[in-house]
């Protein structure tokens, strides 16, 4: 009778778990604990902070500043040298500081390039943005190694195929599948761990695409469907998905499960233990991902997974946008409502702007929505470009906008079909004097959105999760 194939499981670390030779040599023991009874595959993020420092020694080089990224690159060639001098051995050392130096020789002309044409192209940014990761892998394979351990640096940009929209670019799944089986099955096969660059991927041509800020946790999901793994796991610094933010609710509590769809609706909304596209991937062959904490390894964290058949009913958790806007849109004369929301969604949605929650008064030919305050200069010029005519014809279009706004989630896929769940956050907020601005729910009723004053954000987060004991 043929043995049982040990499970396979993707494990990603994020920036904080990679941090330095102690974290580095941590994650080594958690992977070699793990690949004592499963196979595994690692994904790696850049070193913490290291990404927020190439991008502004970028900008600053493309603005002239020399001094400024020369001192970059001193910080990057030491803060990754002491790790390759605190946790390898001599014979590791002699393999991976050329690696490391050639990384570091990248920056460099770069860099030099940026200063010399005082520009920095998203084509180039992305090259210079994921260095991180190329030097995390690399000395994360080493570790492993120095461990007794099988292990190779893999850069994903071998294998990750995306389209051409740098910065934030989309994958090809089938032809990143069918490569990605390509480069690390072979390694799997002969018992090596390989260890994947996060964030990277590549365009069919072979120009190098990032997939967002904090798209490691995709490239972990990405790699987990590509080989069919039975689990992704997301180390980072917490100790899973809570039911709120600690910093608004400190009596928040660990979730022990969600569903795929209350993932991705707290990621859309803000809460920051995953990248909002990680789920994605895995849905249609229905592979769990886990949120655990590197350090606090022995917490079971949070499971992700499709809907559980006898979830408990109501609200599961609460998240919030503090910082957002509100916009009103007012038609008047021949424009009809559906007309105005056609004209204004289909505008933002050609330049990728996302809004938080929506409503409408059809009768008035009255729209108003949501956005990020960081969206809101371009929200507006987006406007007043797709109205332009509108508005120099006796202003029949206007726009109207209420600053320090926040918007408040109250997410659960099983509040469909519980009757009093609105009723409830609505007592909840009354009691406190929280003046509710607009309200929306969604068709699927996944989630419930109130817009409140940005000063009542934590009263209003706290009295809707005490309302339903979380």
């Amino acid at each position: 009778m043929a043995k049982a194939q040990r499970p396979l499981i993707v494990m990603k670390f994020g920036g904080t778990s990679v941090g330095n030779a102690e974290r580095m040599q941590q994650v080594g023991r958690l992977v070699a604990e793990n690949f004592e009874h499963t196979r595994v595959v690692v994904v790696v993020s850049a070193m913490g902070g290291v990404t927020d420092m190439l991008i502004r020694a970028a900008k600053e080089a493309s603005s002239g500043d020399r001094e400024a990224w020369k001192g970059a690159r001193q910080e990057l060639a030491r803060k990754h040298r002491e790790v390759a001098d605190a946790a390898l051995s001599a014979g590791e050392q002699a393999a991976v500081l050329p690696r490391l130096a050639e990384q570091v020789g990248n920056f460099e002309n770069l860099c030099s390039g940026f200063s010399l044409v005082r520009e920095v192209t998203p084509r180039a940014m992305d090259t210079l943005s994921s260095l991180g990761e190329v030097m995390s892998a690399t000395l994360m394979a080493a570790i492993l190694r120095s461990q007794g351990l099988l292990a190779e640096a893999v850069d994903s940009a071998e294998f990750i195929v995306t389209d051409e929209r740098f910065g934030n670019a989309t994958p090809l799944f089938e032809e990143a599948y069918q490569r990605t089986r390509q480069r690390l099955l072979p390694l799997e096969r002969r018992g090596a761990i390989a260890v994947v660059t996060g964030f990277r991927g590549s365009t069919p041509s072979g120009l190098c695409t990032t997939l967002g800020r904090g798209g490691s946790d995709y490239s972990a999901t990405i790699v987990g469907a590509a080989l069919d793994a039975d689990e992704t796991w997301i180390w980072t610094d917490v100790d899973g998905v809570m039911s709120a933010d600690p910093k608004l609710v400190p009596h928040a509590r660990i979730i022990p499960e969600i569903s795929y769809q209350e993932a991705i609706e707290l990621s859309f909304f803000g809460a920051k233990v995953l990248h909002p596209k990680t789920i994605q991937p895995v849905i249609r062959q229905k592979i769990p991902v886990w949120i655990k904490n590197t350090f606090n390894p022995s917490c079971p964290g949070t499971k992700i997974g499709p809907s559980p058949a006898n979830g408990a009913r109501g609200v599961k958790a609460i998240t919030s946008v503090s910082k957002s806007q509100l916009i009103t849109l007012s038609a008047k004369g021949s424009l009809t409502f559906a007309g105005l929301a056609a004209k204004a969604f289909s505008a933002l949605s050609m330049e990728e702007v996302d809004t938080l929650m929506v409503t409408q008064s059809s009768a008035d030919n009255v729209l108003c929505f949501a956005v990020r305050d960081a969206d809101l200069k371009r929200v507006k010029t987006i406007l007043e470009k797709a109205f332009e005519l509108e508005m120099l014809h006796d202003q029949r279009v206007s726009i109207e906008v209420m600053p320090h706004v926040a918007i408040v989630v109250a997410i659960g896929e099983n509040m469909k079909g519980t009757p009093g769940i609105a009723g409830r956050s609505f007592g909840a907020l009354g009691r406190k004097g929280i003046n509710l601005i607009a309200i929306a729910q969604g068709s699927s009723e996944i989630s419930i959105s109130f817009a409140v004053k940005s000063s009542d954000v934590r009263e209003a987060v706290q009295a809707i999760h005490d309302e339903f004991h979380l």
